[in-house]
């Protein structure tokens, strides 16, 4: 690393532990498989949704004059936090902080390192306020703890490979009445109509996500929505609800697994896997039957690449 910024995946695990590294109290994210605004409305109450979704490349993302959807309120930009997004690879934490930044209330407790930092920026335009994100010692280490590990270097972008496709994060959530969309790639926050209560948020978001999704092709499914909740084991406490409690702990454990395992990479653990392999099956049969098992295991992931092509090909992994 050099001071620059690591990709990292849209995970409600990552963004919930990224938060409690910065100081954040009593939130965490959940992901969410559908628009449904019951879906949303379950998870009350919701201080905001993230959107990941593909960069489109056909049509002009930004304009200056008139987004595809709701409208610019320039008098936002000065009076929300709101930043322009002048790095690669922050999109994810830069649409998480303009949904905290803009939520810090009696709900939410931003910490005190943030709260420092808000008050610092909020006397900044928005294009110096992404220069004081870019900057930031804090919040860029705490992103990129959460990068993954990796050993290898893709040449093929350097020989003018095809170029990945790329994939960017955008908040939603309800300021003063209004639903805002916040997006460091805009000139200004983008207003979607009133949204008088947190009960009204749901629906009103759901129908803006579905008017976005509905521009793509219907064989374009890469998706990915993160609503910011209060920490669900806050409410399990409360209603003395042991069972919801315990599901919830376990759920956190399961992250902090997860999110140790991005640190490292497996390299020099698979090669010493291969390696004590590779002497048993020396010692079981010698150089006949270890020829023998390379064709054969050869022949099952042939086997294995031809069913996957047949099925449409594999996953795709979206980070932002």
């Amino acid at each position: 690393m050099s001071g620059g910024w690591n990709t990292i995946e849209s995970d409600a695990g990552v963004f919930t532990f990224l938060l409690n590294n910065l100081g954040v109290q009593d939130v965490q994210f959940e992901e969410l498989l559908t628009l449904d605004p019951e879906a949303i409305a379950e998870l009350y109450p919701v201080y905001g949704v993230i959107f990941l979704f593909k960069y489109p490349t056909d049509t002009p993302y930004t304009s200056t004059d008139k987004p595809l959807d709701g409208a610019f309120d320039r008098d936002a930009a000065e009076n929300l936090w709101f930043a322009a997004q002048t790095i690669q690879n922050a999109c994810g934490t830069q649409a998480l902080l303009s949904m905290l930044m803009n939520r810090e209330d009696s709900e939410v407790d931003i910490g005190e390192k943030l709260r420092e930092f808000k008050e610092f920026t909020m006397a900044l335009p928005p294009e110096f306020r992404g220069e004081a994100l870019s900057n930031s010692e804090l919040i860029r280490d705490a992103h990129n703890s959460f990068a993954k590990s990796s050993p290898f270097v893709d040449e093929t972008q350097r020989q003018g490979g095809e170029a990945e496709d790329a994939f960017h994060f955008v908040a939603y959530t309800p300021i003063n009445g209004t639903l805002y969309e916040l997006d460091g790639l805009q000139p200004a926050p983008i207003t979607h109509g009133a949204c008088a209560s947190a009960e009204d948020f749901p629906a009103k978001v759901s129908a803006v996500l579905q008017r976005r999704v509905a521009r793509y092709d219907l064989s374009e499914i890469r998706f990915n929505l993160l609503a910011m909740v209060r920490d669900r084991r806050v409410a399990a406490r409360e209603m003395g609800d042991a069972e919801a409690l315990a599901r919830e702990e376990r759920k956190r454990r399961d992250w902090q697994f997860e999110n140790a395992l991005r640190r490292h990479n497996f390299v020099g653990f698979a090669g010493a896997v291969l390696k004590g392999v590779v002497e048993t099956k020396m010692r079981e049969g010698g150089e006949e039957a270890y020829a023998r098992w390379v064709e054969d295991a050869k022949a099952k992931t042939r086997l294995r690449l031809e069913g996957r092509k047949k099925g449409g090909g594999g996953d795709v992994e979206m980070e932002g």
